[in-house]
């Protein structure tokens, strides 16, 4: 039996320059990158791994230093009884000057070559593994497994690359029923972030550390085992962080403790520890001061930020009375003769009080 760890699109050295949070906590993000890849190796070790396969995108070349390089040689070098195998991908691609060529690898670390698909053997484990590596950042058209050679079926076969499922990307696409019809044992893919296991030969580890509020839900790494031909993997939720998209739903007789309390109890996640975007809908009293709600629950987040969708609960007595003579009070009385208990009648009245009101107060 062989145990894999699979891992890729960490972005190590990303600057986290287009994101919504501040730029303090990116520069916590950057180290908690670094953080969570020290982690997964010192989890390969930990679980007698035989093999730690990194699909592509282990850093940002345009940001990575020679300083940056030597650091990842030296964390996989320490893990010397893991045989680590890397293929580049669009982000960390090995071009002439790549900073993959600029330092000597330990004999545990094997990269992968850009002139084709390569296999790497190991005797002692009755394993070959396939792999590229990106020499540019494009790659519009696949031809590179159109000449896949033989698998030894003795053997346990596994390939890894870094790509798109998907025939219209410009990033390396491939057919998932032509990876299927390789029958490898298992087939290790990097390049999009979301995890997705087609089946317990075939996946995509996703990114360990989500990188911003595009990528919501868990994240992690994939572990598996290839006993006597049958494949069994596993997806290990590991990132320090999450990023949430969560609604709250309010109503007119929530007053502010109640707010409050909606807030320090949203259903997902830890608040203390990961990032939260918070929409609000529905109606909110009109004499309630959302700043100061905010204000008040701000340091219990580790990140919040809030998008406002509400409607004031106007006074339509009041505001109909005080525009009777105009397309207001004309609007309220039209609506009021509705069944405002109908959520639909209701919604439109006060969205249309919004809009109608929007540039009076």
């Amino acid at each position: 039996m062989i145990r894999f760890i699979h891992t890729g699109d960490l972005h190590l050295g990303l600057q986290f320059k287009n994101v919504s949070f501040s730029s303090e906590i990116a520069m916590d993000r950057r180290r908690e990158l670094w953080e969570t890849f020290e982690r997964i190796v010192n989890y390969s070790i930990d679980r007698n791994a035989d093999f730690l396969l990194i699909a592509g995108d282990l850093f940002e070349s345009c940001y990575f230093t020679l300083g940056d390089i030597k650091r990842v040689r030296d964390i996989l070098s320490k893990a010397s009884e893991l045989n680590v195998l890397i293929s580049a991908g669009n982000h960390d691609y090995i071009g002439h000057k790549s900073i993959y060529r600029q330092v000597e690898w330990g004999e545990n670390i094997k990269i992968f070559e850009t002139d084709g698909l390569e296999c790497k053997s190991f005797t002692e484990l009755n394993t070959n593994i396939y792999g590229y590596s990106w020499n540019r950042a494009e790659i519009k058209e696949n031809k590179l497994l159109n000449d896949f050679p033989y698998s030894d079926r003795d053997k346990n076969n596994l390939l890894l690359i870094h790509g798109d499922i998907s025939n219209n990307s410009n990033y390396l696409p491939m057919n998932i029923n032509f990876l299927k019809d390789l029958e490898m044992d298992y087939i290790a893919l990097g390049h999009i972030h979301k995890p997705r296991l087609f089946s317990q030969r075939i996946a995509y580890c996703g990114c360990p550390e989500p990188l911003d509020f595009g990528e919501t839900g868990i994240r992690g790494i994939i572990e598996g085992t290839i006993d006597q031909g049958i494949t069994n993997i596993e997806f290990i939720p590991f990132s320090k962080r999450e990023f949430h998209e969560v609604t709250i739903d309010l109503n007119e007789n929530l007053g502010y403790l109640d707010l409050i309390n909606r807030f320090e109890n949203v259903s997902v996640g830890d608040i203390s520890k990961d990032f939260y975007r918070i929409k609000l809908k529905g109606y909110l009293q009109k004499d309630i001061d959302l700043n100061n709600i905010i204000g008040d629950v701000a340091d219990k987040f580790y990140h919040i930020e809030i998008v406002d969708e509400t409607i004031p609960d106007y006074d339509l007595d009041s505001l109909k009375n005080n525009n009777k003579d105009n397309i207001i009070g004309h609007f309220i009385k039209t609506m009021q003769d509705m069944d405002l208990d109908d959520k639909i009648n209701k919604d439109a009245l006060y969205y249309g009080l919004n809009v109608l009101l929007k540039d009076r107060y």
